[in-house]
């Protein structure tokens, strides 16, 4: 890596942006390609006093915010702000800003959570913990879940899949109502002290820029039920009744159930059940 990474990659983005992509004019008499520095300076909210430094290597510590407010301005694909944020994390030498005192989010199951989802088998039922992280699922959320693509991380996350995962608008046609409930579920579970939701909050400050940060400052309380739609590749529209239940260790379970006569025959069909089949002695 170049001794200003950072900065070189900044100026890249900022050069290969024109300013009609942005909506404004060309103008004439333009020395450099792309924006300069005045106009993403007032893209972004930023001075471009500030901007020069960056780009040039003389402020190497920018906030999160000023990240997600540059690759906001930018037009920065979801690939290139995570390019964003490792080449801040690298000038910080890769250390973690999270105390080691605080007590790290559960990911273990106990036995009696572990038996309660196979009783809810094979109705869609997920375990998350404090940080939206996935725990545990029934096959029926498998089989609602991993066609969108919600799964396919190594480590799921609700929070990252409706954020930083572009198929999570199509999975979700409420998607603005999901993305507020979110947030306001991080912030009631463990609230933006815990640093290791604050370390969470700055990734996603820069990785989703706007559509995250702005949300952080909007009261609500999260709904423990409610009807939710979801957009399956195989089944269609479907409306869900969810029940999130508060257990120990900062983890929540929530049971799915089909909202409608409609969305119980399409889970149905997923699950392989064929209603109707029932044998009745004497009946």
């Amino acid at each position: 890596m170049s001794d200003n990474e950072l900065g070189a990659f900044l100026r890249s983005r900022r050069e290969a942006l024109s300013p009609e992509e942005v909506g404004l004019p060309h103008g004439s008499r333009r020395r450099t390609p792309g924006l300069r520095r005045a106009e993403l300076a007032m893209l972004s909210g930023i001075s471009v006093e500030y901007l020069a430094r960056l780009e040039q290597g003389r402020d190497r510590h920018p906030s999160p915010q000023v990240l997600g407010a540059l690759a906001d301005a930018l037009r920065m694909s979801t690939d290139e702000r995570f390019h964003l944020r490792l080449l801040a994390k690298a000038i910080e030498g890769g250390s973690s800003y999270v105390c080691p005192s605080a007590r790290p989010p559960v990911v273990s199951i106990r036995p009696t959570v572990r038996a309660l989802l196979d009783k809810l088998e094979p109705s869609p039922a997920v375990l998350i913990n404090r940080m939206t992280q996935v725990l545990a699922y029934t096959t029926g959320f498998e089989r609602l879940a991993r066609p969108s693509g919600l799964l396919d991380a190594a480590e799921p996350s609700f929070l990252r899949f409706v954020f930083t995962d572009p198929r999570a608008r199509d999975v979700y046609p409420d998607w603005d109502a999901v993305a507020t409930q979110q947030v306001a579920t991080l912030k009631h579970a463990a609230g933006l002290a815990d640093p290791h939701v604050a370390a969470l909050v700055d990734e996603l400050t820069i990785t989703a820029g706007g559509p995250f940060s702005g949300r952080l400052t909007t009261p609500g309380v999260p709904e423990r039920a409610g009807v939710q739609r979801w957009t399956h590749p195989e089944a269609g529209e479907l409306r869900l009744a969810y029940e999130a239940l508060e257990l120990a260790d900062d983890q929540r379970l929530i049971a799915y159930l089909p909202a409608d006569e409609t969305s119980s025959a399409a889970l149905d069909r997923l699950a392989g059940r064929r209603p109707g089949t029932l044998r009745v002695v004497n009946g």
